[in-house]
């Protein structure tokens, strides 16, 4: 996701909304409202702010087990023809999504939206906001269950440019919603299909050294109910694998300024947290940059290994050149501190890398940048990519 999407957001409306609102074709001299002037922004700026978080909190609850007819869903948004058929197919396509998520792994009982916007403008009979959605989808598990380790909901953060139009009656009309969710697994409160082309921007690339071929991918098929689950001791002698959760835990979200954010940002997250837990930087010079044989962060791009922010790369430094992982038969040994990566469209070359921030009854929670995502069942997952490749490394 682009750094933009995260860096900008810093104050609240409700401390903002005078001061971020915009009056396009205004004199110079007249930029300083009146407070007449003042309070009408101020209430333009609020009455927009509901729209958009009402809107997302629409599409949030056709995700839940509560979920609205579509038909009434539709009906309680005020939005511009062409919206509005736009929006009657997203609306049915993830009610249709609610219900799989429902038959995997029990869905959502709940949805809570809030958004932080970041910038109004308002011309004449046009508005746009810049928002982050901050969603949180509540799980099905008792109090009980959650205070013995189950995830009491999932969450994500999502940026979005919303634009309204004003209509004859002078009623602010939803016209168009863009949400800032280039590269990695489609947020859950989006549709996208199934097999869209990664976006190739995350600090990689191809590296001095022929590779060869990849170990098979790991497979997907429940164990035995007898199996034997393995749990992972927070410290081992090597590696702190609490701290590599608690970083992800911490910084899923707000991500941390001491390191750059990438266009496809989830294996420069991941590599943060195996620092934090202990993986130690390997060379550093400019001339090994293009070898997975090394991993290092440097002050800029141009300073910094493949292996560190380039899924693919990382893979071959991890499992290959340092040891430091090993692929794993079946994901559904994965642990917690491991790492998933998947290669969505089958063309040898892996795309996203997650790492499980929960394991409750057998199944993990992952957790990734790209669209910044925390605690997502990897059931669901499965079930958005079911042609995907996956590799599950032991950390």
């Amino acid at each position: 996701m682009r750094t933009t999407g995260h860096r900008r957001v810093t104050a609240a409306v409700a401390t903002t909304a005078a001061a971020t609102l915009t009056l396009i074709g205004t004199p110079a001299h007249s930029q300083t409202p009146s407070p007449t002037a003042a309070s009408s922004a101020s209430a333009d700026t609020s009455e927009l702010t509901q729209l958009a978080e009402g809107y997302l909190q629409q599409r949030a609850n056709l995700l839940t087990t509560a979920r609205p007819a579509v038909k009434t869903a539709r009906g309680q948004l005020q939005a511009t023809r062409s919206m509005s058929a736009q929006v009657q197919g997203e609306f049915a396509a993830l009610a249709e999504k609610g219900q799989r998520y429902q038959e995997v792994d029990g869905g959502y009982t709940k949805a809570e939206v809030d958004v932080t916007v970041t910038d109004v403008t308002v011309t004449g009979q046009s508005a746009t906001l810049q928002l982050t959605e901050h969603t949180r989808l509540y799980l099905p598990f008792t109090p009980q269950e959650i205070a013995e380790g189950a995830p009491e909901y999932e969450e994500l953060s999502l940026p979005h440019t919303v634009r309204f139009a004003q209509g004859p009656d002078g009623a602010w009309l939803l016209s168009s919603d863009e949400a800032d969710a280039e590269g990695g697994p489609t947020a859950t409160t989006q549709v996208a299909d199934v097999d869209v082309e990664p976006a190739a921007d995350d600090g990689g690339g191809t590296p001095d050294e022929v590779e060869g071929s990849k170990d098979a991918g790991t497979d997907v098929a429940p164990l035995p109910d007898s199996s034997v689950e393995y749990v992972k001791p927070a410290v081992s002698a090597n590696y702190n694998y609490g701290k590599m959760v608690s970083y992800a835990n911490k910084y899923w979200n707000n991500h941390n300024d001491a390191y750059r954010t990438y266009g496809n940002d989830c294996t420069n997250f991941i590599s943060q947290a195996m620092l934090a837990g202990g993986w130690k930087p390997k060379g550093g010079a400019i001339i090994q940059r293009k070898s997975n044989k090394y991993w290092f962060y440097g002050p800029t791009k141009f300073t910094t290994s493949y292996t560190w922010a380039g899924a693919e790369n990382w893979y071959w430094f991890a499992k290959k050149h340092s040891k430091r992982t090993k692929i794993l038969g079946n994901v559904w040994k994965l642990a917690s501190a491991d790492v998933l990566q998947a290669d969505f469209n089958r063309n040898n070359n892996i795309d996203h890398t997650v790492i499980v921030t929960k394991k409750y009854r057998g199944t993990p929670y992952l957790t990734y940048h790209t669209s910044d995502t925390h605690n997502k069942s990897l059931k669901k997952i499965l079930s958005d990519y079911p042609r995907a490749w996956w590799y599950a490394h032991r950390t």
